[in-house]
C-alpha cells in the first residue's frame, strides 16, 4: 500500500493503532428507479422527462449560483426530496474518452459550490478537463435540492422563465438553507443582519421538518443519483468512479461496507476520499469541540446551522482574535485567495439536523461510525471490499488528522488502497478544505487523483 508522509512509515502506524471489528447487520435497500428531471445550461435537445434552457440568455446575476453546464433534478422515491445534480460536460478537447463518470459528494453541511469556487481553481472543472463526465451531487437540504414540491412545478416555473436561483429553491416548504445567510452571497454585515432576521421567521416554523440522519444519505440519495447517472452516461460497465470529501468520504466508505457485508457489487469502479474517515477516535479532531451540541440538539430537536453561525463568526474574526483559530478550521496559511476563502464561507454552508450530527458523533465513539440502529459498524466489513481506493490527508488537517485518515485506512486490504498525507515541512500544508481548493490543490493534489482515476477508468 503507497504511502506518503514526510518521515512517517506506514509499518509503524499499523504497529501503533489496533483494530476493531464489531457486529453488523444488513440494510434496505430503495427502489433504484428515480425520476429523473434535466435542466440544461446549454441548448440541447429537450428529453422527454426534462426541460432544457439557455441560461446564457438571462441577465439576472442570480443564475450564477449554478456554475455547472447543466443543472438536473431526481426525485427520491417515497419521500418529497428532488435531490439537485451539478452536471460538468467532458471538455471537447480530451483525446482520450473515458469510460465511468464521476460523482462528486461533498462534506457535512456544505453544496456544490465548493467544488467549483471559480473558473481558475474548480475541481470539478479539473475533472471534466481531462474527460470525464462529472456530477455533484447536493444531498437533501443542501445547495439547489428541493422538499415538497413536484418535479412537474418545477418544470412548470423553469419553462416559465422565472430565475432558477430564487424560484427553484423557493420551491421548498423546508428551511434548507437556515437563514439562507449560509449560502447566499453576503454583500456586507448590514445584509447578514437582515438575513438573519428574516431567516429567523421562516425557521421557527419549519423546526420539524429537517428530520433526517446520514442513513438516509446513504440508502436513499446516494443510490438513486448513482442510478440516474447510470442512465444519463450508460457506462459500459454500469460502474461509476467517485470522490468524497469530508462527509462525501465517508459516505463512499460506507456504501463499500454495506454492499461487502450483503456479498453485493457496489457500482463503484474505484473511489478516492479527501479528509475522511470512519474512526476519529484516534486523532486530536477538533470536531470534539462540537460534539457536546449533538445530544442537546437532539432532545431539542433544534437543527444546527452552520452556514449562519460560521458567516456570523467570519465577520467577527478581524475584530475578536479569540476567534483566530476558525480559519486554520478550513485553510492553512497562505493557501486561499482571501476573496475566494470569503466566498466559500459566505455561500458553501448549510443547516443540518440533529439527527444526522448524533448519528456522525458516534464516529468518536468505540467501533466508529454506526447506522442509526447502533448495531451495524460501518469499518466491520471495509476488509472485505475490492474496490480500489485513494485516501488522502492534509498535513495540516484539524478536521480530519492523518491519524484520522488512517485509522480507516488499515482496515482496507493493501493491495487496494493508496494513502498519501499530503504537505511538505516547509510548505505547502493543506488543511481540510486545501485537498479540493486550496491554493496548492491544481499541483499538489489533482495529479494524485487524476492518476488514481485514469488508472481506474480502464475496462
Amino acid at each position: 500500500m503507497p504511502f506518503l508522509v514526510p518521515g512517517t512509515d506506514l509499518r509503524s502506524l499499523t504497529t501503533a493503532f489496533g483494530t476493531d471489528r464489531p457486529y453488523f447487520t444488513p440494510i434496505r435497500c430503495p427502489d433504484p428507479r428515480p425520476e429523473p428531471l434535466r435542466v440544461s445550461a446549454r441548448r440541447t435537445p429537450t428529453p422527454s422527462a426534462g426541460v432544457s434552457l439557455d441560461l446564457n440568455k438571462k441577465n439576472d446575476p442570480r443564475w450564477s449560483v449554478c456554475t455547472a453546464d447543466e443543472l438536473h433534478y431526481v426525485s427520491v422515491p417515497n419521500s418529497d426530496w428532488n435531490l439537485a445534480l451539478w452536471r460538468y460536460l467532458p471538455s471537447p478537447q480530451t483525446t482520450e474518452p473515458r469510460n465511468h463518470p464521476l460523482l462528486l459528494l461533498s462534506g457535512l453541511a456544505t453544496n456544490a459550490i465548493g467544488y467549483d469556487l471559480s473558473p481558475e481553481l474548480s475541481f470539478a472543472r479539473s475533472m471534466s478537463a481531462q474527460g470525464y463526465d462529472t456530477w455533484i451531487l447536493e444531498v437533501r437540504g443542501a445547495g439547489l435540492s428541493t422538499h415538497g414540491t413536484e418535479l412537474g412545478e418545477i418544470n412548470g416555473l423553469l419553462e416559465a422563465g422565472q430565475n432558477r436561483a430564487t424560484e427553484v429553491r423557493g420551491l421548498s416548504q423546508t428551511p434548507l438553507n437556515i437563514m439562507e445567510v449560509g449560502q447566499r452571497a453576503v454583500t456586507s454585515f448590514a445584509d447578514f443582519q437582515e438575513r438573519f432576521s428574516t431567516g429567523l421567521e421562516d425557521f421557527q416554523k419549519q423546526l420539524g421538518k429537517l428530520d433526517w440522519d446520514f442513513d438516509h444519505y446513504l440508502e436513499e440519495d446516494v443510490p438513486v443519483v448513482m442510478e440516474y447517472i447510470r442512465t444519463q452516461c450508460k457506462p459500459e460497465d454500469g460502474k461509476l468512479l467517485a470522490i468524497g470529501h469530508s462527509m462525501g468520504g465517508i459516505l463512499l466508505y460506507a456504501m463499500l461496507s454495506r454492499s461487502s457485508s450483503q456479498g453485493q457489487d457496489s457500482g463503484f469502479a474505484s473511489v478516492a476520499t479527501l479528509g475522511s474517515s470512519l474512526d476519529y477516535r484516534p486523532s486530536k479532531s477538533s470536531l470534539k469541540m462540537f460534539l457536546p451540541l449533538a445530544n442537546p440538539a437532539q432532545v431539542l430537536n433544534v437543527p444546527v446551522p452552520f452556514g449562519a453561525i460560521y458567516t456570523a463568526l467570519h465577520h467577527l474574526v478581524s475584530r475578536t482574535p479569540a476567534l483566530s483559530w476558525l480559519k486554520p478550521q478550513v485553510s492553512a496559511q497562505d493557501m486561499m485567495d482571501p476573496e475566494l476563502y470569503e466566498k466559500l464561507v459566505l455561500n458553501n454552508f448549510c443547516t443540518v439536523p440533529a439527527k444526522l450530527l448524533l448519528q456522525l458523533a458516534t464516529a468518536f465513539e468505540e467501533g466508529g461510525l454506526c447506522d442509526r440502529s447502533g448495531t451495524f459498524f460501518y469499518k466491520e466489513h471495509l476488509c472485505k471490499s475490492n474496490v480500489p481506493i485513494l485516501a488522502l490527508g492534509g498535513d495540516q488537517d484539524l478536521i480530519c488528522p492523518p491519524e484520522a485518515v488512517y485509522e480507516t485506512v488499515k482496515v482496507i486490504p493493501e493491495h487496494l488502497v493508496t494513502f498519501k498525507v499530503l504537505g511538505e515541512l516547509g510548505g505547502p500544508h493543506y488543511a481540510h478544505y486545501d485537498l479540493v481548493g486550496g491554493r496548492g490543490a491544481p499541483e499538489g493534489v489533482y495529479p494524485h487523483i487524476i492518476e488514481f482515476l485514469n488508472r481506474h477508468d480502464r475496462v
